[in-house]
Parts: structure tokens; C-alpha cells; sequence
């Protein structure tokens, strides 16, 4: 091929690229109201759900890979949290329109709790360990 032969074909892919690039676009205008009314609809939980399975995702990688040194003082930090999560959960219950709100507050109350009960037991034995014997 000759360099008038590569221009022409460069020419031709070039308008074949404009052409497809104006149907793509019309196809995008005409699907855009559907898909503003499906991402108006599903925007809040698709958020909240993003950030719960961030959060887990985070929270796991930093419990699992903190030395034992450091658990003691980690506990009492997680304490500390969930005392917080304690008082937002009462206010989602207390503050709950639906009886499905009420539930699930009253279930983060109740998970909370454990947890800082559990956290609470777990440190005292932690402490335990490095007091001395007799």
C-alpha cells in the first residue's frame, strides 16, 4: 500500500469512528430520561449500600491485621463506638415511623450492647493475662 491508499482508508475509518460516535450519542439522549428516573429511584439505598459494604470491608482488613499488643486499647476504642452507635440506635428506634424501623433500631440496640458487653469481658481477661500470679 501506498502512502495515498493508508490516507484514503484513515479518511474512511475516520468518518465510519464520526458516525458511530453520533448514533451512540443519539442512543444515550433518548435512554437518558429512563435512566435518570431509575437512578433517581435507586440512588439513596445503592448509597447507604455502598457504604455499609465499604465499611465492612475496612473494618475487617483493620481487626484482622492488628498485633495482639494493641488489642486491649482497640477494644476500648470499639467501646467507645459502639456506646455511639447505642445512642443512635435509640434514636432510630424511638424516632421510627414504621414498625420495620423500630425492629431494626431495636436489633442495633441490641447487637450494640453485646458488643460492648463482649468487648468489656474480653478486655478484662486481656488485663488479666499480664497480671501477675499470687
Amino acid at each position: 500500500m501506498n502512502a495515498e491508499e493508508l490516507a484514503l482508508r484513515a479518511q474512511a475509518m475516520a468518518e465510519r469512528a464520526m458516525a458511530l460516535a453520533l448514533e451512540a450519542r443519539a442512543a444515550a439522549g433518548e435512554a437518558m430520561p429512563a435512566i435518570e428516573q431509575g437512578a433517581a429511584a435507586a440512588e439513596p439505598f445503592l448509597l447507604l449500600l455502598t457504604i455499609f459494604l465499604l465499611a465492612c470491608f475496612v473494618g475487617y482488613h483493620v481487626v484482622w491485621s492488628v498485633t495482639p499488643a494493641l488489642h486491649s486499647p482497640l477494644m476500648g476504642v470499639t467501646n467507645a463506638i459502639s456506646s455511639v452507635i447505642v445512642v443512635g440506635a435509640m434514636l432510630a428506634t424511638g424516632l421510627g415511623e414504621s414498625w420495620l424501623a423500630q425492629a431494626f433500631g431495636f436489633l442495633a440496640v441490641t447487637l450494640a450492647a453485646v458488643n460492648i458487653f463482649g468487648g468489656f469481658l474480653v478486655t478484662r481477661r486481656m488485663l488479666a493475662m499480664f497480671q501477675r500470679k499470687g
